[in-house]
This record gives structure tokens, sequence and C-alpha cells, in this order.
């Protein structure tokens, strides 16, 4: 069979972006090739070719070529999740983006330039760098170890190798409420989101490494800390860089790590604005993820550059799901543009408020209390869009499980294999989870509710299905 095709029932299916896919590494060769030819043929407004590119060029492709809202066919998603070309895509991005790193550092320093092309340097680098986290973050969502640790090399030349655990365990799990860091509220503008997620995803990844480790018996300063483990990464790369070039080289590897992690957080910034899950008062548990709670966009040409990234819903919904396989949702709020054109829109808040605020409110259907909304400025709003738009009223909130999660959940079961009715992780008592602190031999019932399956951390322990039949309790 061809390896662009896969049988769908009676019919073949082809992905007719196969070929387009190669776009996707294409970043951090236009941010080596870029300064090359600017220092090579003495010009210096090249410098800025990436950060034109990224704000420029891809938003006006965005419009001119618009969106595809098709989805592959379950029936071709195995298949399709197998081909390796689509891995080596991925993959392919991180020695450009090493070389470009190393390339701009050299630049910085030797090549005496202006300062506006440094700063433009800054920003090509800081962009090739930026747009890496998104390469981490298909690679780290994966269950295999290389995938894992090239997420972390990955996360090097950026220096946010926490993002690696924050994001998994912490972000998945609190997606769209009031606990994440990463999750920005209706009112609450990106200047004052950036300090928050930073430093909230920062302390979280930390304290997520400490618990799993204290469970070990482990120190949290071991180098058994992911954490540690990602950051000496970036340690041994800037020293090593600051060692050939000098001083003035960490300065520039610091300058464009920056503007890199801010290119990250503005995506998380406009990727759940206001939308929030309710929480069940009997249970305390938050509701399920689902595609309502997720910001998405089906435009073609910036979903080519990020691994299709903008079909965030499905993403949440499966997050060990391949990016050539994410699906478009019906039910899933849209962006009026692509990523690349919002992320430049959110850098001025008036104008942000103006094109998305009427958005959060017309996907609660006027009831902000539905809606996470920045407290400084709750009952402002709350009060300017109630008189706007009549408030729906309050119904009861309902989990949407089925009914073999339910009967787990309650009865009492004769199994030692629990399995996640998402990402099919299974835990065995006799195996435990060791990389997360629990021992061979931890009983299932010795584990709380709220135990995150290690995999998506989408399931908690009380979705999971046991593999034997449940009994009766009595």
């Amino acid at each position: 069979m061809n390896p662009s095709t896969t049988t769908a029932g009676t019919q073949t299916w082809r992905d007719g972006k196969r070929a387009m896919w190669l776009l996707s590494p294409m970043v951090p060769v236009l941010g080596l090739l870029l300064p090359a030819l600017a220092y090579s043929a003495n010009l210096g407004v090249l410098s800025w070719g990436l950060p034109l590119f990224l704000y420029g060029v891809l938003p006006l492709l965005d419009v001119l070529i618009g969106t595809d809202r098709t989805n592959p066919p379950e029936s071709a998603v195995a298949e399709l999740e197998q081909q390796r070309y689509y891995r080596a895509i991925v993959v392919a991005y991180i020695p450009a983006q090493y070389a470009a790193t190393i390339l701009g550092a050299w630049l910085a320093v030797s090549a005496g330039l202006a300062w506006w092309e440094l700063l433009g340097l800054v920003i090509s680098t800081g962009v090739v760098n930026g747009v890496a986290i998104n390469t981490a973050h298909e690679l780290g969502h994966k269950t295999n170890s290389l995938e894992r640790w090239l997420a972390k090399l990955t996360l090097g030349p950026v220096a946010y190798g926490h993002f690696f655990i924050e994001h998994n365990k912490g972000h998945h799990k609190n997606v769209a409420t009031p606990e994440d860091p990463a999750s920005s509220k209706m009112g609450e503008n990106f200047w004052v989101f950036l300090p928050r997620t930073m430093s909230g995803s920062l302390r979280s990844a930390w304290e997520l490494e400490r618990s799993r480790l204290e469970k070990k018996g482990r120190s949290v300063w071991s180098f058994s800390n992911e954490n540690l483990q990602a950051w000496a990464i970036t340690v041994v790369l800037f020293g090593a860089l600051t060692y050939w070039l000098g001083a003035w080289a960490l300065l520039f590897l610091a300058a464009q790590a920056f503007y890199g992690m801010t290119l990250l957080e503005v995506v998380n910034y406009l990727e759940h604005y206001g939308l929030v899950r309710l929480k069940d008062q009997k249970t305390g548990r938050y509701e399920r993820c689902q595609p309502r709670h997720s910001w998405n966009s089906n435009h073609v040409v910036t979903n080519l550059f990020l691994y299709q990234l903008q079909r965030h819903s499905d993403h949440h919904a499966n997050p060990t799901r391949r990016y050539q396989a994410l699906r478009h949702f019906d039910d899933s709020p849209q962006l009026p543009s692509g990523y690349a054109s919002m992320l430049l829109i959110a850098y001025f808040p008036p104008i942000w408020f103006r094109v998305m605020d009427p958005l959060v409110v017309a996907h609660h259907q006027g009831d902000l209390t539905k809606a996470n909304v920045y407290p400084p400025r709750r009952a402002e709003l709350i009060a300017k869009w109630a008189a706007q738009v009549p408030p729906v009223g309050s119904k009861t909130f309902e989990f949407v499980d089925d009914a073999p999660v339910r009967i787990a959940a309650t009865a009492k079961v004769k199994t030692s294999q629990h399995q996640c009715p998402n990402c099919s992780y299974i835990y065995d008592e006799s195996v435990g989870c060791p990389r997360e602190g629990v021992e061979p031999g931890t009983p299932w019932s010795a584990l709380p509710n709220t135990w995150p399956c290690p995999d998506c951390a989408v399931r908690e322990k009380i979705d999971f299905h046991p593999l034997e039949t449940a009994v009766d309790p009595a």
C-alpha cells in the first residue's frame, strides 16, 4: 500500500497534506538561512525576516487560503499514526533549531551587527526556539522514552525545560479551571497573564516533581528530578557557547530564550481564554475537558507550521494522538483567525477584548457566571454584558461518563488491572507505577480517586475501567 494512502472501509483515504507537513520544520531552516544570508550579503534587514514572516506573511496566508475542517476517518487513524514519515518531520526540527541557535550566538558576538540588526537576530532566534516548544509539546506527550527525551532536548535552547512536566501533568489536568496558571481569564490582559503563568507554571512543575520523588523516597534535588534533567541541557548548551564566544553570548542566549518563552505563553493565553469547566458540588470534581473548553482554528497554513496545534480540543481530549490525526469538532469554539494573527492581537489588550470578549459571551450564551472571569473585573464585566445579552438560566451540571465508568467507581472489583479510557494505559498492581512513585504491589484501592493517568493526565483513577468483571458490592 502507498504510505500516503489508507484503506477506510471500501474506500481509500489519502492524506492530502502529506507533503505540506514538511512546512513544520521550515521555521528553524528559515531561522538559519535568513541570518546567514543577512551576514554574507550584508543585508541586515534579513535579520528581521523570520519575525516578519511570523507576524505578517503567515496571517496573510491564513486569510487567503482559509480553513479546512476535514478529518481523517477513524478507520485510518491507527495506520496513520504508525507512519514514520510524520515522526521524522517532528524530529527534523531539532538539528536545524540547534544550528540556528549556535549561528545566532556566533553572529551576535562576532558579526559587528548594528543594534537594530542584533535586535532582529534576538527575535528571530527566539521565534525558532519559541516555536520549538511546540515541537517539544508534540514529542513530550508520547509514551516512549526516546521521544520524551527529545522533548527535553528541544526545550534546552529556550531554557523552559519545566514545561515538559507542568504541561503534561499540570495543565492537562487543570486546564480551563482557576487552578491552572496557563488558562487565561476573560478580562485579564496578556501582560498581566504573562508573569502569572510563568511563575505559576514553574512552581507547579517543581511541586509535581517534588511530590513524585517524595513518594519514591528521593530528594527533589536528585537528578531523578526531570526538571533538573531538562535544565541541565540548557546549562550545558549555554555554558559551552559562553566558554567559546564569551559573556556576550550568554546575554544573547538569555534574551532570545525569554522572547521564546513569551511566544509560548501568548499561545497559552489565547487557547482557553474565558473558558471554564464547571465543578460538581457533590463530588468536588471538574467536568471532563470537552471540545467547548478550548479555542480552535482550522486555518490551514498556521496548522501546517504548528503540527496542527490549533485543533486544541482534540489534543486535550486525546493528548497522545499524533498531530496528523487530530480532528475538528463542530461544537468547539472557533477563533476568528489562526494563531499567527491572534497572538499579534493579544499584545494589544483593547483590540483583544474588543475581538474576543463578545465571542466568550456568545459561547456562554450571555451567562458569564459560567465563564472564567478575571476576579478584579468580574462585577464590571458581568454588569456590562448582562445589559446587552439576557442571561440563560442555570442548569444542573451532570457528568457524561458512560455506565462502566460509574460502576468502576462505585462497585467492588476483583481485578489487579485498570485501564485508562482515554489513552489505554493499564495500571497493574503487581507493576505499580515506579516513575510516579507508586511501588510495585500497591493495591488499586490505595490510590486516591484524583490520581491522574501517568501517560495522558486527562483521566483520573475514578475514570479507569477494570479489566475484569465487576461484582456486586453485596
